[in-house]
Formats: C-alpha cells, structure tokens, sequence
C-alpha cells in the first residue's frame, strides 16, 4: 500500500470504542449536518474486526417494523459508542432475531 493510504488511516482509525459483542444493547451517537442524532439498537452482527473496515449492524423496532443500521466504526461522524445492556449471545451473527417476537429474543439472547 502506498504510504499516503497509511497515514490516512493512522489519522482516521479510533481506538475509543468499548468491547462490542454482539448481543449487546448499544447507543451511537452520530453527528448529521452539524445535530447529534441517536441510534439505540441490539448488535446482531459485528464484521471485519476492529481495523478501519469494521462495521456494526445494529436492529430496533420502531412502531413494530424493524430498522436496521450498518455503522463504519471509524466513520468520521461517529461520535460515540456507548452499551447499555449488555448482552450474551452464542452465535457470532444472531440474523434469526429479525423473526423472533420481542419477548423471545429477549430469552434468546440472555
């Protein structure tokens, strides 16, 4: 790799985030035109490790449809990440909450 590419991400790359796991209950905190928005979900997959390409896909319910989100860890507007609730699941991609009803995946997940 060439060393400007380096150093761009020396420069981007942050090392603030908490041990994410998923299963966890997460609030990120995202600045869009200049305003703090919120986005408070559950993990339900974590890919690409920790390195500048690593993302999170976290799920809520909103008015019973379920939004999910893809963040970039080391995305620029990307305040904070902060748990919650923590969480133990056992599998590394929990993709099957998505037709579970709120009380059993809770059950699930614990």
């Amino acid at each position: 790799m060439s060393v400007k590419l380096e150093e761009y991400k020396k420069v981007q790359e942050k090392d603030v985030f908490p041990e994410i796991e998923t299963g966890n209950t997460v609030k990120v905190t995202q600045i869009i035109n200049g305003k703090k928005q919120f986005f408070e979900g559950l993990v339900i997959a974590k890919k690409h490790g920790k390195g500048m390409s690593g993302t999170i896909t976290i799920r809520k319910v909103i008015d019973k449809v379920g939004v999910e989100k893809v963040f970039p860890l080391h995305s620029p507007t990307i305040e904070k990440v902060e748990i919650t609730k923590a969480g133990r699941a056992r599998k590394s991609k929990i993709y099957y909450i998505r037709e579970k009803t709120k009380k059993v995946a809770r059950k699930k997940i614990k």
